[in-house]
């Protein structure tokens, strides 16, 4: 028989079926012939053989090696009493409804993650040196501090470094997680993995190799994975006193009765079937319940850690926000020139851009009207500054102060102010000026999620404290938090600072949820007690990094799934009281000799089916 199941244990490890589903299936069917005699042969020794022999072998080593006291061992100990004394039906069964309960807890534990090796994509493998006036493209891990380096648009910047001529537009998203490019000119900063945008420039390196910004990255993300700690199951948390007290019980029982049958059957029900079924089943249910409402849950044990939080820490765009920029006010300074008029010529100086601040002019204003967008002549795009263009005969420049200045566009003081008062509110400003003359201003935001604020006020309620945690300027940050009520607000934050804040809350002993989209969350979702990543806006790296995925970003359904991690808990420890209180029954009844190994086994059994049936009434819970 032993020959027979490594023989099918090899087959199923070539198939594609999992092996431990057809295993319980072999042995369900097993229990239920013996129970009707079909065969000669006694067939619950399958289930015993498929089932048992590994929880024995599992419990064996663990004593042996490190000598840890799990559940597996009273387990191990009540189908070899139960053997001995010729009751296989019941170790049959008690095997049987231990594999299915690891089953079930294994079927929840975390899935293989390649987020790391995604960032280890993100570093560009050269770089173009300048030796002299010769240009040579070497590994960029060769790269020396002082280097000049040599950047064209489109291209990764392979190491950290200042600018020491050209100017360009660069992609900062995956160290700031801004919406928007950022203009660098002589003497900016520039970081490794971020992407220059339009302009050529060269740069002097200053942080290489395992300095740089995107290897620092890397190494955040590792060290947050290696930090967080997983929590224990329960049955295995009591395992040493279930032992002690059942292996007691059952010694005196024996020794005052004279009956070993008693002891097998104290030893039977007190088996923690229930207790190992409680929590994954549980679990799985409410998995069930929010995979409907658009999350998946990629770590088993996040509901688990859920329902403890007491802050969530938000990334600002792509999360609260849509991430893209929307024109919100139009401002004319000329009489002669109305709104529409004005924002008719931006969209039209603006039609060939490729800078995402134009793209949105254009989008937005062929969102609000109908009439064709004429094609800009003489298009030239300045880096950094803005674009020139004719339109209709007239000369057209949109871009920023630097622009205009540059073009002896005169800005007067009453505009100054009215543009700052929007810089304060943090939306972008683009100028328009018509044949020199400055006509008036476009000012862009990112806009709030038409959910957010409801979202925020309902995991208030729920006694969350909302965080901002963003990369965004303070403006930006705060004119966002305002609207939403958040108190805590932290700006200016790159990778490791994000990972510095959630840090500090657990130092104070304050479990904290972190929800992003970026490639610079990543390492705050790992840190975090629960990383939940915007999976449709979001890169696959922050999804990597998170225990649970938002699919289709709605975040209004945050709250639902806070309130069920809560109610999840509460129906565990609903389970675990009523399988305690059961198993207790139980045994005061094998004490007297009420119970047979058989009949205890059947009713000790009853708690693993009140808690499979409770577990499943969170697959419909709603708020």
């Amino acid at each position: 028989m032993k020959k027979a199941a490594e023989k099918l244990e090899q087959l199923l490890e070539k198939g594609g079926i999992p092996k431990d589903i057809i295993l319980l299936s072999v042995s369900g069917i097993a229990l239920i012939t013996s129970i009707f005699n079909l065969f000669t042969f006694n067939m619950v020794w399958i289930a015993i053989i498929l089932c048992g022999i590994p929880i024995i072998m599992e419990a064996v080593i663990g004593l042996i090696t490190d000598f840890d006291i799990k559940a597996d061992v009273l387990v191990s100990i009540a189908l070899i009493a139960s053997v001995c004394i010729g009751q296989d039906f019941a170790a049959g069964e008690v095997a049987f409804i231990m594999k299915l309960g690891a089953l079930l807890e294994d079927l929840t534990v975390s899935r293989a993650r390649a987020g790391i090796e995604k960032l280890i994509h993100l570093t560009p493998h050269t770089a173009r040196v300048l030796v002299g006036k010769k240009e040579e493209i070497i590994p960029s891990e060769k790269v020396k501090v002082n280097n000049i380096i040599r950047v064209f648009p489109g291209e990764t910047i392979p190491v950290d470094g200042v600018i020491i001529s050209g100017q360009t537009s660069v992609n900062q998203a995956v160290m700031t997680g801004e919406s928007l490019p950022v203009d660098k000119t002589i003497g900016d900063d520039v970081f490794s993995g971020t992407v220059n945008q339009f302009g050529a420039f060269e740069m002097k390196a200053t942080k290489v190799g395992e300095d740089s910004s995107i290897q620092r990255m890397i190494h955040l993300v590792q060290s947050a994975d290696a930090g967080k700690a997983k929590i224990v199951g329960i049955a295995d948390r009591w395992a040493t006193w279930i032992v002690v007290i059942a292996l007691t019980a059952a010694v005196l029982t024996w020794f005052i009765s004279g009956e070993i049958i008693r002891a097998v059957t104290i030893l039977v029900v007190f088996c923690p079937c229930a207790l190992v079924l409680a929590t994954p089943t549980a679990i799985m249910a409410a998995i069930g319940n929010v995979t409907k409402h658009g999350f998946l849950v990629r770590e088993g044990d996040a509901l688990e850690r859920l329902a403890s939080v007491s802050k969530i820490a938000f990334d600002k765009t792509g999360t609260l926000t849509y991430g893209t920029p929307q024109v919100s006010e139009i401002k004319s300074i000329i009489p002669d020139i109305s709104v529409n008029e004005l924002y008719y010529y931006a969209a039209a100086a603006e039609s060939l851009s490729e800078h995402p601040l134009g793209k949105a002019v254009v989008r937005c204003y062929k969102q609000k009207f109908s009439d064709p967008i004429p094609m800009a002549e003489h298009f030239r795009m300045i880096p950094g500054r803005g674009v020139t263009s004719r339109v209709n005969g007239k000369e057209i420049l949109a871009g920023n102060s630097v622009l205009m200045e540059e073009s002896n566009v005169s800005i007067s003081h009453l505009v100054i102010s009215e543009v700052e008062e929007f810089l304060k509110q943090g939306c972008t400003v683009i100028y328009i000026a018509i044949d020199k003359a400055l006509t008036g201003f476009l000012a862009l935001s990112d806009t709030i999620r038409l959910e957010s604020a409801k979202m925020i006020d309902s995991l208030s309620a729920l006694g969350v404290q909302p965080v901002l945690l963003t990369g965004d300027h303070e403006n930006a940050a705060n004119a966002i938090a305002n609207q939403l009520c958040i108190e805590e607000v932290h700006a200016h934050c790159l990778p490791e600072d994000k990972l510095n804040c959630i840090s500090e809350y657990q130092k104070r002993k304050q479990e904290i949820c972190m929800i992003g989209d970026g490639i610079n969350d990543a390492p705050a979702l790992k840190m975090a007690n629960v990383g939940i990543a915007m999976a449709g806006v979001g890169s696959d790296i922050a999804v990597d990094a998170a225990d649970i995925a938002l699919v289709d970003d709605e975040v209004k359904e945050l709250p639902h799934l806070l309130a069920l991690s809560k109610r999840m808990m509460f129906t565990i420890k609903c389970n675990l009281a009523f399988s305690m209180i059961l198993n207790f029954i139980a045994i005061i009844l094998a004490i007297t000799g009420i119970l047979n190994p058989v009949v205890g086994a059947l009713v000790h059994n009853l708690g693993s089916v009140f808690v499979i049936i409770n577990s499943s009434l969170l697959l419909k819970w709603r708020r």
